[in-house]
C-alpha cells in the first residue's frame, strides 16, 4: 500500500534536526502503521508507560483510551521528568480534556521537541497513530536522547552500545533496530554480558527463537525489573518487527545496565594501573633478552652472506640456493618476526611509560633500537648481493645446460625425421606405376619438398645454438660441432635427391597423362559402339512375334536399314583399335614397366573383334529368318479371307431368320395354325442351311491350327455363329412349343380365337423389351388395363373381418399363380393359362341376371351374407361390371349399413 509522508518531526531545542528524531516512513491519519507494527507499538509502548506510571501507583489498559482526558498523560510527564506541570483541570467536558492534553503537549515543546501535525483534538478522539506518534516522541526525548556513546548519541548511540556489548558473541550481528533481534539472541548477549549469571549462553540455539525470545523477557522482567513490553510471538511472525517497539525495548536495558557499569569501570581502572607496571617490568627484561639474542644471530649470518665463491656444476649452485632458500623459508622468519616484536615492544613501553608519567627507559648499550636496525641492515645489504650472485650464476649454468638440451633435442628430432629419406629420394618407384599413384607421388613429393623448406629452419637453429656453445665456452664444444656438420652435410645431399626426383615424377606424368588421354578416348568411343553392337545382336536374335504381312514388312524395312549401317560402323570400330594401338606404341617406346590398364573402361579389343566377326554372321542368318515368316503370313491371310466370306453370310441370314420367327410369334391377324405352318416352314429352311455350318468350322478349325486370333475382314468370330445357330434352333423350338400350347389351350378351354387374340394384344403392348416376357410392374398394369381392381384399399377378411389391403392381396395370388419360382418374369404361356383360367369359369352376364330374379322374386333386392357377396363381388361382378358387357344389364351391389344390422349386402337389380 502507499504510505504518504510522516507529519510528525521532532524539533529540539539546541537547534539541529536529528536523524534518529525523523520518521523513516510516511504515514498519514488513516494509514500510519502496518497492522503488525501498530499492534507491537501498542504493546511495547504501554509496557513503557507503565513502567513509569506504576512509581506514582496507577496504570492505563488502552493507550489511545487512557489518554484521552489528559490527567495520566500529564503524570507520565511528571514521572520521567521529575518535574511538576501545570495545575489539570478536573472536569469532564471535552474543552477540558483539550485543555489537559495541550497542557501536556506545551510542556513536551518546552523541552525542545517540536510536534507537528499532533493536535489535542486527535488525542481526545482517541486516534490511535496520532497517540503512537505522541508516546514515541516522548520516548525519544525522554529515553532515547541521553544515550551517548562515543561521541554519538540517541538511536546511533543505541545501536553501537548494542554493537560493542554483543560483538564476541557467536550468531549476534546487530545492524538495526528490527531482524537483527528477531532470533533473541541479541537480547540474551546483553543479559550475559553484564549478568552471565542469569543466562547460559553456550546453550542457545540460533533456530529456537522462540525460546531464546521468551528466555531474555523473562529474565529481564523477574531479575531485572524491565517489563516485559513485546511477546516472542509478534516479533517472530512479523518479517520486519516494528523499529520503534525494538528500540524501546532495548533502551529499558540500556538503563538497567548503566549503573552496573560505572562501578565496573572504575575498579577496572585501578586495577589496569597496577597491571601496566608489571607489564612495563616485564617489557624491559624483555627487551634486552631478545636484542641481544637477535644481534648475535646476524654477527653469525653476514659472513656466510659474503661469501661469492662459484661452483663448476649446476648441481652445487643449486644446493647453494638450497641453502639459501631455507635460510629466506626457515632462519630469518622468525628473526623477522623477533625484530618486529623488538621494536614494538620498545615503542609500547616507552608509550606506556609515558602516559603513566614514568621516566623513558634506556637500553644497555650497544642494544638501543638504532644499533639493532644497523646492523640489521648491514644483513640485508649482504643477502640482497649474495641473492643477485646466486641467481646470476644460476642463470648462466641454466643457459649453457638448456642450449646443450636444446641442441640435443633439436638434432635428435632432425635426425629422426631424416633418418630413411635419403633412400626413399634415390627410389625408382615411378617407372612402375599409373597415372593416379605416380600423380599422387608427386603430391608426396610436393609435401615432403613444404617439409624440406620447414626443416631449413630447424637446421639453422642448430647451426646457431652450436655457434652460441662455442661463444659460450661449453665444455662440451667437440661433440657438438662434430655432430652439427654431420647433420649439415646430410641436408645437402637430401636437397640434390629431392630436385632429381622432382624432374623424373614429371616427366613421367606427362607420359602418363598422354596415355590417359588416349584411354579416355578409347572409352568414350568404345563404350558406345559396344552398346550399338550389344543392341544390334539382340535385335538380330530377337524372336519376333508378327500376326500380319505390313508387320513382317516393316521388319524388313528395318533390317535393311541398319545393313545399310555397317560400313560406318565398321570405320569406327577401325579407329578405336587405332587409339589402342597407339597406346602400345608409347609404352614400347619410353620403356613404361607398368602394366597398363584402362582406368575407364572394362571393354578390350578382343571383346570388340569378337562381338563384330558375330554380328556379321547374324545378319545374313536375319534376312532367312524374316523370309520365311514373310511366307506364312501370306498363307494366314488366305484363311482368314476364305472364313471371313462365308462368315458375312451366314451372320445376317442368322439374324433374319430370328426376326422372322419374332414376327410370325408376334403376329395377331391370323389363326394359330396359319403361325404353326409358317413355323413350319422356317424350321424346314433352318434345318437344311446346318452344312454351310459345318463347312465354317471346318474353315474355323484350321485357323486355329494355325494359330490367327484376328480377322480384320469380318466381325463374326466361330463363337458369335454357333451361339447364333444354337439360340435359332432354341428359339424356333420353343415358339412352335408355345403355339401348340395356345392351340390345346384354347381346344381345351373353349377360347375362342377374338379372346386369344385380345390377350396376345395386350402381352404384347406391355412386353416393353419385346423379349416374350412382362416383368411384375409391367404385369400389374397389364392386369389393371384389363379390369381387375389392384388400387391400394382396404376391405374385410372373409374369416377374421380384419383390414388388409385388398389390392396387394389379390396381385400376390396373382403372382402365385402365374410366377410359382418368384423369378420376376411372366412368359405369354403363363399368361395365357392365367386368362383361360380365368375366364373359363366366369358366368355370362344373362346368367347372372336370371339367377339374381329367381333370388329377388318380386322384390327389387336380394339380402345375402356379406362373405357370400363378397365372394360373388369378387368372381362375378366386380369382374364383370368393369367390363363394356356388364354395364348394359344395370346390376348393382350396395353395401346395407344404413337399414339393417350386421355384415349385409343389398343387390338391386333394376331394368332399364
Amino acid at each position: 500500500m502507499m504510505m504518504t509522508q510522516v507529519e510528525t518531526t521532532v524539533h529540539y531545542g539546541n537547534g539541529y534536526e536529528d536523524e534518529y528524531m525523523m520518521q523513516e516512513d510516511e504515514w498519514d491519519r488513516d494509514m500510519l502503521l502496518d497492522p503488525a507494527w501498530e499492534q507491537q507499538q501498542r504493546k511495547t509502548f504501554t509496557a513503557w508507560c507503565n513502567s513509569h506510571l506504576r512509581k506514582a501507583g496507577t496504570q492505563i489498559e488502552n493507550i489511545e483510551e487512557d489518554f484521552r482526558n489528559g490527567l495520566k498523560l500529564m503524570l507520565l510527564l511528571e514521572v520521567i521528568s521529575g518535574e511538576r506541570l501545570p495545575k489539570p483541570d478536573r472536569g469532564k467536558m471535552r474543552f477540558h480534556k483539550i485543555a489537559n492534553v495541550n497542557k501536556a503537549l506545551d510542556f513536551i515543546s518546552s523541552k525542545g521537541v517540536k510536534l507537528v501535525s499532533i493536535g489535542a483534538e486527535e488525542i481526545v478522539d482517541g486516534n490511535v497513530k496520532m497517540t503512537l506518534g505522541m508516546i514515541w516522541t516522548i520516548i525519544l526525548r525522554f529515553a532515547i536522547q541521553d544515550i551517548s556513546v562515543e561521541e554519538t548519541s540517541a538511536k546511533e548511540g543505541l545501536l553501537l552500545w548494542c554493537q560493542r556489548k554483543t560483538a564476541p558473541y557467536r550468531n549476534v550481528n546487530v545492524q538495526n533496530f528490527h531482524v537483527s533481534w528477531k532470533d533473541g539472541l541479541a537480547f540474551c548477549a546483553l543479559i550475559h554480558r553484564h549478568r552471565p549469571d542469569l543466562i547460559d549462553y553456550s546453550k542457545l540455539n540460533k533456530d529456537d527463537p522462540l525460546g531464546n525470545l521468551n528466555l531474555a523477557f523473562d529474565i529481564a522482567e523477574k531479575h531485572l525489573d524491565i517489563p516485559k513490553m513485546l511477546d516472542a510471538e509478534d516479533i517472530i511472525n512479523t518479517p520486519k518487527p516494528d523499529e520503534r517497539a525494538i528500540m524501546t525495548y532495548v533502551s529499558c536495558f540500556y538503563h538497567a545496565f548503566a549503573g552496573a557499569e560505572q562501578a565496573e569501570t572504575a575498579a577496572n581502572r585501578i586495577c589496569k594501573v597496577l597491571g601496566v607496571n608489571q607489564e612495563n617490568e616485564k617489557l624491559m627484561e624483555e627487551y634486552e633478552r631478545l636484542a641481544s639474542e637477535l644481534l648475535e644471530w646476524i654477527r653469525r649470518t653476514t659472513p656466510w652472506l659474503e661469501n661469492r665463491t662459484p661452483e663448476k656444476t649446476m648441481a652445487e649452485m643449486q644446493r647453494k640456493l638450497e641453502d639459501f632458500r631455507d635460510y629466506r623459508r626457515k632462519h630469518k622468519p622468525p628473526k623477522v618476526q623477533e625484530k618486529c616484536q623488538l621494536e614494538i615492544n620498545f615503542n609500547t613501553l616507552q608509550t606506556k611509560l609515558r602516559i603513566s608519567n614514568r621516566p623513558a627507559f634506556m637500553p644497555s648499550e650497544g642494544k638501543m633500537v638504532s644499533d639493532i636496525a644497523s646492523a640489521w641492515q648491514g644483513l640485508e645489504q649482504a643477502e640482497k648481493g649474495y641473492e643477485e650472485w646466486l641467481l646470476t650464476e644460476i642463470r648462466r649454468l641454466e643457459r649453457l645446460d638448456h642450449l646443450a638440451e636444446k641442441f640435443r633435442q633439436k638434432a635428435t628430432n632432425h635426425e629422426n625425421w631424416a633418418s630413411g629419406k635419403e633412400l626413399t629420394l634415390s627410389q625408382k618407384d615411378y617407372e612402375t606405376t599409373t597415372l593416379t599413384e605416380v600423380r599422387a607421388l608427386l603430391r608426396k613429393h610436393e609435401a615432403f619438398e613444404s617439409d624440406l623448406a620447414a626443416h631449413q629452419d630447424r637446421v639453422e637453429q642448430i647451426a646457431a645454438i652450436a655457434q652460441e656453445l662455442n661463444e659460450l665456452d661449453y665444455h662440451d664444444v667437440a661433440a657438438v660441432n662434430q655432430r652439427c656438420q654431420s647433420i649439415c652435410d646430410l641436408w645437402d645431399r637430401l636437397g640434390t635427391l629431392t630436385q632429381k626426383r622432382r624432374e623424373a615424377l614429371e616427366r613421367t606424368e606427362k607420359l602418363l597423362e598422354t596415355i590417359d588421354q588416349l584411354f579416355l578416348e578409347f572409352a568414350k568411343r568404345s563404350a558406345p559402339f559396344n552398346n550399338w553392337m550389344e543392341g544390334a545382336m539382340e535385335d538380330l536374335q530377337d524372336m519376333f512375334i508378327v500376326h500380319t504381312i505390313e508387320e513382317v514388312q516393316s521388319l524388313i524395312a528395318a533390317h535393311e536399314q541398319f545393313k545399310a549401317t555397317l560400313p560406318e560402323a565398321d570405320a569406327e570400330r577401325q579407329a578405336i583399335l587405332g587409339i589402342h594401338n597407339e597406346v602400345q606404341k608409347i609404352s614400347q617406346s619410353y620403356g613404361i614397366k607398368a602394366n597398363i590398364i584402362n582406368p575407364y573402361s572394362t571393354i578390350t579389343t578382343e571383346e570388340l573383334l569378337n562381338k563384330w566377326d558375330k554380328v556379321k554372321k547374324l545378319v545374313p542368318q536375319r534376312d532367312g529368318a524374316l523370309q520365311e515368316e514373310m511366307a506364312r503370313q501370306h498363307a494366314h491371310e488366305r484363311l482368314r479371307r476364305q472364313f471371313a466370306a462365308q462368315a458375312n453370310l451366314i451372320g445376317p441370314w442368322i439374324q433374319a431368320r430370328m426376326e422372322e420367327i419374332g414376327r410370325c410369334s408376334l403376329e395377331i391377324g391370323g389363326t394359330l395354325e396359319d403361325q404353326m405352318t409358317q413355323l413350319k416352314q422356317c424350321e424346314h429352311v433352318i434345318v437344311a442351311y446346318k452344312p454351310n455350318i459345318d463347312k465354317l468350322e471346318g474353315d474355323h478349325q484350321l485357323i486355329q491350327e494355325s494359330l490367327v486370333f484376328d480377322n480384320k475382314h469380318t466381325n463374326y468370330t466361330m463363337e458369335h455363329i454357333r451361339v447364333g445357330w444354337e439360340l435359332l434352333l432354341t428359339t424356333i423350338a420353343r415358339t412352335i412349343n408355345e403355339i401348340e400350347t395356345q392351340i390345346l389351350t384354347r381346344d381345351a378351354k373353349g377360347i375362342s380365337q377374338q379372346q386369344m387374340n385380345e390377350f396376345r394384344s395386350s402381352f404384347n403392348h406391355f412386353d416393353r423389351k419385346k423379349n416374350g416376357a412382362m416383368e411384375t410392374d409391367d404385369f400389374r398394369a397389364c392386369l389393371i388395363s384389363m379390369g381387375y381392381d389392384l388400387v391400394q384399399r382396404e376391405k374385410t377378411c372373409f374369416f377374421t373381418y380384419s383390414c388388409l389391403p385388398q389390392g396387394e392381396v389379390e396381385f400376390a395370388r396373382i403372382m402365385m399363380l402365374v410366377d410359382p419360382s418368384a423369378t420376376g418374369i411372366v412368359s405369354f404361356q403363363s399368361f395365357i393359362d392365367f386368362m383361360t383360367r380365368e375366364t373359363a369359369d366366369t358366368d355370362t352376364a344373362e346368367q347372372v341376371v336370371a339367377s339374381f330374379r329367381i333370388l329377388a322374386a318380386d322384390k327389387v333386392f336380394v339380402r345375402v351374407c356379406y362373405s357370400v357377396a363378397y365372394w360373388h363381388m369378387d368372381r362375378y361382378s366386380y369382374f364383370l361390371l368393369n367390363r363394356q358387357s356388364t354395364a348394359s344389364h344395370g346390376c348393382q351391389v350396395t353395401r346395407a349399413t344404413k337399414h339393417h344390422q350386421g355384415p349385409h349386402l343389398l343387390m338391386n337389380l333394376k331394368n332399364l
